[in-house]
């Protein structure tokens, strides 16, 4: 491949991750958005599903993250292979263990803020 489509590559590979992020945080906030209209008051079943619907799109969340991060580490590794890489490669290069945060870290992160919401909406009144 040449340069010019690894960073192709590269570019939707961030763009990927980005996008991943939106719906498990606009879920996250809108459950949290729900406790002052009485969500933590609701019929347990509601309260089983909004963690259900959490959960799964957390799962698939972190899944994109995760694969879209390692794609773009080893895109990292083929510029890296490059004779006499650009700026602009050298600087992907520079900036892919920042791709291990997205992998561990950002799930990690929604892991807590889920625990912390499903003992809200299970134990909370």
């Amino acid at each position: 491949m040449t340069e010019i489509e690894l960073l192709g590559l590269w570019q939707k590979a961030r763009l990927h991750v980005v996008l991943s992020q939106i719906a498990p945080t606009f879920l996250l906030i809108a459950t949290v958005a729900l406790f002052p209209l009485g969500i933590a008051g609701a019929p347990i079943v509601v309260r089983l599903a909004a963690l259900g619907i959490l959960l799964a799109s957390g799962i698939l969340g972190a899944l994109v993250q995760f694969s879209s991060a390692a794609e773009a580490q080893a895109v990292v590794a083929d510029l890296a292979a490059l004779k006499t890489p650009s700026a602009t490669s050298r600087r992907a290069i520079a900036l892919a263990p920042w791709f291990n945060v997205v992998k561990f870290v950002t799930p990690a992160v929604f892991g807590v803020i889920f625990l912390l919401l499903m003992a809200a909406l299970l134990l909370g009144r």
